[in-house]
């Protein structure tokens, strides 16, 4: 009895172990300083995103939505492709009825809300690495150039190309001999 009781408690032990080192081994992943500034990042990337489709469909569609071709929202825009069988006499008034009766239409307004939701974050993210630019003298914006001789992007930094190993200084085109003094 006392052997049964003994190896119980050997295995009890042993599995609080493996739980406690797990539970360690999970408090120094999250604890990384790497996951936690993927963690802030992420919440605050998630919060600059609803601050920017706000602006653009709260302040720069209704704009939009006043020019001649738009006569209602912008996003519910549509166009009716195949009708379904019960589609009213002047046609659907939302994009809520044409899919309740099964018609196919094309959703152009989300499409055009979607590209310029896009190009806004796009355009405030270039302004604020812009900004951090300038106020950190740390450009996170990596200017770049063509190579002279495989005509790749590369950084406007560089000394040699990282794909065909040429001097961007021009010492290829130079010609220079072991024997002979280099010319300036």
């Amino acid at each position: 009895m006392s052997t049964s009781w003994d190896n119980a408690r050997h295995s009890w032990e042993e599995g609080a172990k493996r739980v406690k080192g797990a539970w360690q081994g999970f408090k120094e992943f999250l604890l990384r300083e790497s996951v936690l500034e993927v963690a802030v990042g992420l919440i605050i990337a998630s919060a600059f995103t609803r601050i920017v489709n706000s602006m653009v469909t709260d302040m720069i569609l209704p704009f939009i939505a006043l020019l001649p071709i738009f006569n209602r929202n912008l996003p519910q825009q549509f166009i009716t492709l195949r009708k379904g069988p019960h589609q009213p006499q002047g046609g659907y008034n939302t994009i809520q009825q044409a899919e309740a009766d099964g018609a196919i239409y094309l959703a152009y307004g989300r499409f055009i809300d979607a590209v310029l939701n896009f190009v806004a974050i796009g355009f405030v993210l270039y302004l604020i690495a812009r900004f951090y630019g300038y106020v950190s003298g740390d450009s996170i914006i990596k200017h770049s150039t063509k190579c002279n001789y495989c005509r790749k992007e590369i950084s406007e930094k560089a000394s040699r190309c990282a794909f065909c190993s040429s001097w961007l200084d021009g010492r290829e085109d130079r010609e220079t001999s072991a024997l002979a003094p280099a010319t300036q």
